[in-house]
């Protein structure tokens, strides 16, 4: 699939998850546990907390929960037009170009690590996931 249908699927869903969270009770949806840990390549601090998503929502929605619910833990992203949200910064430490560095998404489940291949606004988390968000470099080559 094309990255721009990707990107245009993502933002009707994570537009339509806003739109139904505006009418619908989230009291009357039912939540998944899942677990988010912060892994720094340079420092190897590790903070992990717990948190969940309602059911069929997406990544976007269980950070913001975590956020309003735990005063150790921050986030942003960015809207980009072309591809959705992307994840700009954790715990005030963002992502830079000129240091080659960004915030990495992966899911551990069943003890098997992958990375997303989309982001906050799209992925849909599953019951007792564990979502890693790894500060990491890439190569310019």
């Amino acid at each position: 699939m094309a990255p721009q249908l990707v990107s245009a699927l993502c933002s009707l869903v994570l537009l339509s998850t806003l739109a139904l969270g505006q009418l619908v009770q989230t009291e009357d949806l039912k939540t998944v546990p899942i677990r988010v840990t912060v892994k720094d390549d340079f420092s190897n601090v590790l903070p992990s907390y717990h948190t969940s998503v309602l059911e069929g929502g997406v990544l976007y929605g269980a950070l913001r929960r975590l956020q309003e619910s735990n005063s150790g833990f921050k986030f942003t992203v960015t809207l980009d037009p072309n591809f959705g949200l992307f994840l700009e910064s954790v715990n005030e430490v963002a992502g830079s170009e000129a240091k080659q560095t960004y915030w990495q998404i992966l899911s551990e489940h069943d003890g098997m690590v992958t990375e997303l291949d989309v982001g906050v606004g799209c992925y849909q988390p599953r019951k007792d996931e564990h979502i890693i968000l790894k500060y990491t470099t890439w190569s310019k080559e």
